[in-house]
């Protein structure tokens, strides 16, 4: 879809992909201490380079918030021709949510070139834009564990939890 529309690319990846994600991370990710990885929050902040939620809620507030100047200027300062119908508001919205997407990727990957080092803005760049497909790989069956009640693998959990006691 990427390479036929990137406008309803960017709607879709935005919408469904980058909602349910993120949410993932600020709701479901214990802040405490994660006992599956036995870390700490402050341990996951350190080293893992895209996990800052912070900088998360900041570009999320920024992708929620941008349609509004659309609705107050629907030529976004002359960038757009102004629209005629609901649609062409969305495809709009879908525009600005992929430039919002693709100048979010080149900042952090040009920040990490100057904090870290390049190849850690490049492989950093690299997880990102392959992470929707590692990510449909890896839950691409739980819609159907949730619909059948299974809200977690709970036998996978406890052998990373207590391998002792569950027959480890």
């Amino acid at each position: 879809m990427a390479f036929f529309d990137p406008v309803v690319a960017a709607l879709v990846g935005w919408l469904v992909a980058m909602t349910s994600r993120q949410i993932g991370h600020l709701v479901f990710e214990p802040k405490g201490y994660d006992h599956v990885n036995q870390a700490t929050h402050e341990y996951k902040e350190e080293v893992k380079v895209g996990y800052n939620l912070q900088r998360k809620i900041v570009l999320l507030t920024i992708w929620a918030l941008s349609p509004l100047p659309l609705a107050f200027d629907p030529t976004l300062l002359g960038i757009f021709q102004p629209h005629a119908n609901t649609g062409e508001y969305v495809r709009h919205v879908g525009m600005v949510w992929l430039f919002i997407g693709a100048a979010g990727l080149l900042f952090r990957t040009v920040q990490l070139f100057v904090i870290r080092d390049v190849q850690t803005g490049l492989v950093w760049a690299t997880k990102i834009l392959t992470d929707p497909f590692h990510d449909i790989k890896l839950y691409w069956s739980a819609p159907l564990c949730l619909l059948r009640g299974e809200l977690t693998d709970h036998d996978e959990l406890m052998e990373q939890v207590a391998p002792e006691h569950h027959g480890g």
